[in-house]
């Protein structure tokens, strides 16, 4: 009797175990974005206005300092830049508390795409929390174009506030 115990203590902690991993994979490695196929977002870009402005797409984990990826027009994210904002023209539109009520915080607008006026200034600069040398980027105007785009480089994008994971391939 007593082995049948063990046999069946094993086996509930091994169901809990398996249970508690695949909900950790989902929460650590993040929520996936969703979105358009991939024809349909070639196509989006293919068709994209075109001028003297740039697409950029907020990127929030948490303790860094970067923005978040910027391109031209008619150009894929794979060639986006991340990038860290400097705001001595235009803040950035989530430059709020970092600990406000839910939606009027920073980082409210993580994945939201952005029209973005302004250029890079040529300097790199450093963002010691994620460890990179980024482009600089002087905004001098946000326009919010769309707030659920969905994935940014590949369908199968997983976002994870915590870490670094959105990366162009």
């Amino acid at each position: 009797m007593p082995m049948l115990n063990k046999l069946f203590y094993l086996l509930i902690s091994s169901a809990a175990c398996l249970v508690l991993c695949q909900c950790g994979a989902a929460v650590g490695g993040g929520s996936n974005m969703g979105g358009p196929t991939v024809e349909e977002r070639n196509a989006q870009i293919a068709t994209e206005a075109t001028g003297n402005f740039f697409y950029g797409r907020r990127y929030f984990v948490e303790k860094t300092r970067f923005w978040g990826y910027v391109r031209k027009p008619r150009q894929s994210w794979n060639r986006a830049k991340l990038v860290m904002m400097r705001e001595d023209r235009v803040r950035q539109p989530d430059r709020l508390s970092e600990s406000g009520p839910a939606g009027q915080r920073y980082s409210f607008d993580q994945n939201y795409e952005y029209r973005i006026s302004g250029n890079f200034t040529g300097r790199k600069v450093y963002d010691p929390n994620s460890n990179q040398i980024l482009d600089e980027f002087m905004p001098t105007r946000f326009e919010l174009v769309n707030r659920q785009p969905g994935w940014i480089f590949r369908p199968d994008d997983r976002y994870n506030s915590s870490q670094l994971t959105l990366v162009p391939r």
